[in-house]
């Protein structure tokens, strides 16, 4: 691989001094692009005052100041964090704040839980077990506990001819609920899903009400909602949180990538009242830590990060060139041979590719599409982020975009310029 030593604004740069557009935030990461000043300072201010502080002795103004930020935007009933250092560790944490609620509030018996086919939850094993990404968990498979796995709500290949939206996601919220009867409502600790699914079916934003009808049966069954947004949320889709676009508030809400922009290595857990206060009013603590829990210098990036996103109007920028890269990629995909859809939201965007537009058919897996448009791309100064399995957890190909919020128009006009060449010239090579 070549060797990065350089970033600026939206570009890295390597060591023989190529550039390359990261149109993909690394894996929608970036949010602010590489080298802002801002977030530098004050990860060189915190680890001048103190780098870390261990949590089970103190906590730190970094961190206290960072929660009160988080939950002051947060969507309602979500009362208190806990911070982690990635995605997998705030998905881990979540699924045991859930179990432990359920202890705590004598229900002792919840504790398995729903997610959904082609989701993707982190690579520890318990995020691997909720996941539902075949090929990535198959190797794995002897060492995951059981989870059970419903339909994704996935438009493009789960709606039947001539569904409405609305009828698809009835149908959706129909199958949670038989789920959780026949496993026993009374066994079922929580349902958990991305609110927009990434990296394996490459941005695949819900129906309108599907997330409403899915906080109902929720409700009805005592099953908490768990929302992983480590991709999507944090200002990624327009919103702070994706969810909010859906009109829902989970119990659990799991943050990252975008928290930090890759500044330092930070996720969180958002955690409603009603399960802090049974477990503080119970046994008493949460029986879970990890050593860099809370970490106060990336606490202090990830606050100046949130910081400079507000200050800077950032989320309205993601709402205008989100609205341009979209029509850009239709413009440019829409009637792509190849390209059988184009979908996302604000600047989280993706192409799925298939071998014949009518019948969704996808292509050979063998034929390693997304790896050759990833080397095409990268060799004409882009970078994106293909993903395989898009179809089915084996076969299918797609190309996942996430560019930094600092984009502006003349960025997306490059983005999708370079990204044409690169599908079409991988196209090229598998014909030839």
């Amino acid at each position: 691989m070549p060797v990065a030593v350089r970033g600026e604004g939206l570009e890295l740069i390597d060591r023989d001094g190529r550039r390359y557009i990261d149109a993909s935030g690394g894996a929608a990461v970036s949010c602010l692009g590489h080298g802002h000043a801002a977030v530098t300072a004050a990860i060189k201010a915190q680890i001048d005052q103190l780098a870390y502080a261990h949590t089970s002795f103190f906590t730190t103004e970094a961190m206290e100041t960072l929660a009160d930020r988080l939950i002051a935007g947060a969507p309602k009933g979500l009362a208190r964090v806990l911070f982690v250092s990635g995605g997998s560790e705030g998905i881990e944490a979540a699924l045991k704040l859930a179990r432990q609620y359920h202890v705590e509030a004598g229900q002792p018996k919840r504790g398995r839980i729903i997610a959904r086919r082609q989701s993707y939850h982190g690579a520890t094993l318990g995020a691997l077990a909720v996941g539902g990404h075949a090929a990535r968990r198959a190797l794995f498979a002897p060492l995951l506990f059981e989870a059970s796995h419903v339909s994704p709500c996935h438009a493009y290949r789960g709606k039947q001819p001539g569904e409405s939206d609305d009828a698809f996601a009835q149908r959706l919220a129909d199958e949670l609920d038989a789920t959780i009867r026949a496993l026993g409502p009374d066994t079922v600790a929580a349902f958990i899903a991305e609110t927009v699914v990434g990296a394996t079916l490459g941005v695949s934003p819900p129906v309108p009400g599907y997330f409403k009808r899915i906080r109902e049966v929720c409700d009805r069954h005592g099953v908490l909602l768990i929302l992983d947004e480590v991709m999507c949320g944090m200002g990624r889709t327009g919103a702070l949180h994706a969810c909010e676009q859906e009109g829902v508030a989970p119990d659990l809400l799991v943050l990252a990538k975008g928290l930090g922009a890759g500044y330092q290595p930070i996720g969180a857990v958002l955690v409603a009242g009603k399960i802090y206060d049974a477990i503080v009013g119970g046994s008493g603590a949460f029986r879970h830590s990890h050593t860099y829990m809370g970490h106060a210098t990336a606490c202090a990036a990830a606050l100046a990060v949130q910081e400079t996103i507000e200050r800077e109007n950032l989320l309205d920028n993601v709402k205008a060139r989100g609205a341009e890269f979209g029509r850009a990629l239709n413009e440019r995909f829409g009637q792509h041979p190849h390209v059988g859809d184009v979908r996302g939201r604000g600047l989280f965007c993706g192409l799925e590719l298939v071998k014949e537009r009518e019948g969704k058919t996808p292509f050979d897996p063998k034929l390693n599409l997304n790896a050759r448009i990833k080397k095409q791309a990268m060799a004409r100064g882009l970078l994106c982020y293909p993903g395989g399995g898009t179809a089915d957890g084996v076969a299918g190909d797609h190309v996942l975009l996430a560019p930094p919020f600092i984009a502006n128009s003349s960025d997306i006009a490059i983005i999708v310029e370079r990204l044409g060449e690169a599908v079409d010239h991988a196209l090229e090579d598998i014909s030839a």
